[in-house]
């Protein structure tokens, strides 16, 4: 009998959950299954629920807890909160709630159970009841939920399990249950064929398209090609590419076997000053060169200018795919920690080990060289080729940074949309390869795509004010990257997307030649969902949250584009005319040369016309070039302490023609708090099971900070209650330079306010800096004083986390410390203050 009635309490017990399978099984709709506050997609089961489950919220979230109600569907991981309003039935659906996400996008599973934590995996046995859970996603996120002691223990179990068996994809090489699980349904699949693409933005997926751009940027001189429309001399070019008008599409076609994978020189966009900006391939040294395809490839390379070509080789100086992919994992494991072992950097590490990661490096060498080309077109009247072995990688980052720096358009949340698709959806990047969805093929994946985020954040820290696309939209981007659901992101070149989205391959005949016939490809069928574009925010995000994307920007003086020309604004300074016509010169290490190998059919072994001979012989050498030195020693002051302590600071350049050109000293490159530190705190907090009623030890930490930094600012006042007033310096609000004037060492500088965007390489997350280098204290701490009591005591009290003794009052104003004792840092180590 005792037996008989635990079982039948247990049974009772599970009634619910049992229920709730039946009705996802069931196949009824959403609205009939909106039980509980979830409205699921269509075609979306709800695998296991728990009731009375708190979340932790973030900081940008509000901080503190959140109760409501735990979901784990085919498709994500849901989470309800208690006061949630009720959903409409005829709104149009959400993929991810404000507190969802994704199980495609989660890495790992914690659980925290009594003085233990444990990495669930699919075939895990737990021997506890955990008490909260854990989730590490791939964009760095950290969600942290908390089981209420009223749970059913069932509940619990079941949920841990189910979202251990289902985040992974079900084999290795498959994502299309994360897919269907979202889009695969009838309706979903007519709402997302019913969505039209937004007019707004440049998708450069057709001819017209293309000579939009042309007509934008004022190339008259340049058309656009239809000579690889089916994929036929090029299978990871776009279908349309453009080229000089001069060139036919006959000749065209003897050039594509030059280049590595057929990716021939081909246009990108136009200085308004007169410069072309090319992409292409390496040149494949074992064909042979005829006299005609000589004048075809030059004709290319050259473009529509006459004088000089610069070819950029992009692969000495920058990283490559290896070395992003283990710079990105290292920056991980310092942000995240260990997860296994539940293990953090210690404080005074934390710092070290972050420059020790090398992604600050490679985010500055590729502004780097991102500059010399921006240079090098405001010149004028000559033409940058960038070079890259595959051109499927860096020449993307390096080609889109610098139409960020000098185009405003490309600062706009539409002009950066267009941006990318042009320069990385058609350019064929391997964004299918490099993302690795399939977490199945570890030696091709590279965040690539990141990385160039990240460039981006470092231009918009330092020249917030020039850009009208906002922090919130990169990293609305940067999350996107890790859901397999967008076409923007799911294929390496365009002609994997037409194959999948049209399910067409090609076929040869010599009587009807090539045309498209039904193929369906093994990784495709005919089932498969649309997927729509990334673009298409609002299946993401709410409109509060989409008019976050952007900021209003004061108007830009209208560009006037010269056609085919050259203008000579400073013609003693900037004009190029003392290079030979028909010079090509190599730009390596900031350096110009001109080897005998740049080009394969100049060298005297390969070339057979005494023309080229000549050609080359006439070429001038590295140290007859003062034009092109002239421009990029004015580039390079940028990096000389003299152009730092200018009293007016660079408020970005007056001259719509002029580029934003960062700032790469050590202080001035930060790291990207709000995307890499966001789950720090969540990460390191697993190991100390949380109370609602007690706070966390950093938390603690941060509070007891406090109330020391007030004891002696009461001491400080105290002493001198009649402070001597204090002048302020002009000085840079966003570097860390430890500056020894009369009035204290300022270890911890006020950062800018957070509109401003500017947030350094942050300490430890651990300490209790993270909380009071931004003037901001825990949950309940009391509230930072002013800033200007701060600097109010004796020249002889030194202030470890002091406020800065001016308040930026412009977002871009940046100043060095005037004073003879400020010394600039030698090392290229990340600035200290967040």
């Amino acid at each position: 009998m005792l037996t008989g009635s635990k079982t039948t309490f247990k049974v009772r017990q599970m009634l619910p959950d049992i229920k709730e399978r039946m009705l996802s099984q069931s196949g009824v709709n959403a609205r009939s299954r909106d039980l509980f506050g979830l409205r699921c997609l269509p075609g979306e089961c709800v695998l296991q629920r728990a009731v009375m489950v708190r979340k932790k919220l973030t900081a940008r979230e509000g901080r503190g807890w959140l109760s409501g109600t735990l979901f784990c569907t085919h498709f994500r991981v849901a989470f309800v909160p208690q006061d949630s309003p009720k959903p409409d039935d005829n709104a149009d659906p959400v993929l991810l709630g404000d507190h969802d996400v994704a199980l495609a996008s989660i890495e790992k599973v914690v659980v925290v159970g009594p003085n233990r934590t444990k990495l669930v995996t699919p075939n895990s046995s737990l021997k506890f009841t955990p008490e909260e859970l854990v989730l590490y996603c791939r964009d760095m996120r950290v969600v942290c939920f908390l089981f209420d002691r009223l749970t059913p223990e069932s509940q619990v179990l079941e949920m841990t399990y189910s979202i251990a068996k289902t985040y992974q994809p079900p084999k290795p090489g498959s994502v299309l249950s994360f897919q269907n699980a979202a889009l695969g349904s009838v309706e979903m699949k007519q709402f997302l064929s019913n969505r039209r693409r937004d007019a707004h933005m440049n998708w450069f997926e057709s001819a017209s398209d293309w000579e939009q751009e042309l007509e934008r940027c004022g190339a008259t001189s340049w058309r656009v090609s239809s000579v690889n429309d089916r994929f036929e001399m090029s299978t990871s070019l776009p279908r349309f590419i453009v080229v000089p008008q001069k060139v036919l599409d006959t000749e065209l076609k003897k050039s594509f076997a030059h280049f590595n994978e057929g990716r021939i020189p081909r246009w990108c966009w136009r200085h308004p000053r007169g410069s072309d900006l090319l992409r292409m391939a390496s040149f494949q040294n074992n064909i042979y060169h005829e006299k005609d395809d000589i004048r075809n490839l030059e004709m290319i390379l050259f473009g529509c200018q006459s004088s000089l070509c610069v070819v950029v080789e992009l692969g000495e100086e920058l990283p490559s795919p290896a070395d992003i992919q283990l710079a990105h994992s290292r920056l991980r494991a310092l942000c995240l920690g260990d997860i296994s072992t539940s293990m953090s950097v210690p404080d005074d590490k934390w710092l070290s080990t972050l420059e020790s990661t090398h992604w600050l490096d490679y985010t500055r060498s590729c502004l780097r060289k991102a500059s010399e080309v921006a240079c090098l077109l405001r010149g004028g009247h000559l033409t940058v080729a960038l070079q890259e072995v595959e051109d499927r990688d860096m020449s993307c980052v390096v080609s889109s940074l610098v139409q960020v720096m000098c185009d405003p358009h490309c600062r706009t949340m539409y002009g950066f949309q267009g941006l990318v698709q042009k320069e990385w959806v058609m350019g064929a990047h391997r964004f299918y390869s490099r993302i690795n969805y399939h977490r199945d093929n570890d030696k091709e994946e590279a965040p690539v795509f990141l990385l160039f985020l990240d460039c981006v954040w470092q231009l918009w820290s330092q020249y917030p004010s020039r850009f009208q696309l906002t922090e919130d939209f990169l990293l609305a981007l940067h999350d996107s990257v890790h859901l397999p659901l967008f076409s923007t992101f799911l294929a390496n070149c365009q002609r994997e997307r037409c194959k999948r989205s049209q399910n067409l391959g090609q076929c040869y005949t010599p009587v009807n030649g090539w045309r498209d016939v039904l193929h369906p490809d093994s990784s495709t069928d005919p089932s498969d969902p649309p997927l729509p574009p990334v673009w298409d925010w609002s299946l993401q995000y709410s409109k509060p949250r989409q008019s976050r994307f952007t900021q209003p920007v004061p108007p830009n003086p209208p560009l006037q584009p010269l056609l085919n020309g050259n203008l000579n604004t400073n013609p003693d300074k900037h004009r190029l005319t003392d290079a030979v016509p028909g010079s090509v010169f190599l730009l390596s290490r900031g350096t110009f040369s001109c080897p005998t190998n740049l080009l394969p059919w100049r060298s005297s072994s390969s070339s057979s016309s005494g023309v080229y001979k000549k050609s080359h012989r006439r070429a001038l050498s590295s140290e007859n070039v003062p034009g092109l030195e002239r421009l990029l020693k004015a580039w390079a002051l940028v990096e000389y302490p003299q152009a730092l302590t200018s009293t007016s600071g660079p408020q970005g350049p007056l001259d719509p023609y002029e580029p934003l050109l960062p700032l790469l000293m050590g202080p001035c490159m930060g790291l990207w708090r709000e995307c890499y530190l966001r789950g720090a705190l969540h990460a390191q907090a697993f190991s100390h099971p949380l109370s609602a009623n007690h706070l966390h030890p950093v938390e603690r930490l941060a509070q007891e900070v406090q109330q020391l930094k007030d004891k002696l600012e009461q001491v400080s006042t105290s002493t001198d209650p009649t402070p001597p007033a204090v002048t302020a310096e002009p000085r840079r609000a966003d570097t860390n330079l430890n500056q020894n004037t009369n009035n204290g060492t300022f270890l911890f500088p006020a950062s800018r306010p957070q509109s401003a965007g500017v947030l350094r390489a942050a300490p430890p997350p651990t300490s209790a800096n993270q909380h009071t280098s931004r003037g901001a204290p825990a949950t309940s701490a009391p509230q930072t004083r002013p800033a200007h009591k701060d600097m109010g005591g004796s020249s002889k009290h030194t202030f470890l986390f002091g406020h800065s003794s001016v308040i930026d009052a412009h977002p871009d104003q940046r100043y060095y410390s005037a004073s003879s004792n400020a010394k600039l840092p030698k090392s290229n180590g990340p600035s200290l203050a967040s």
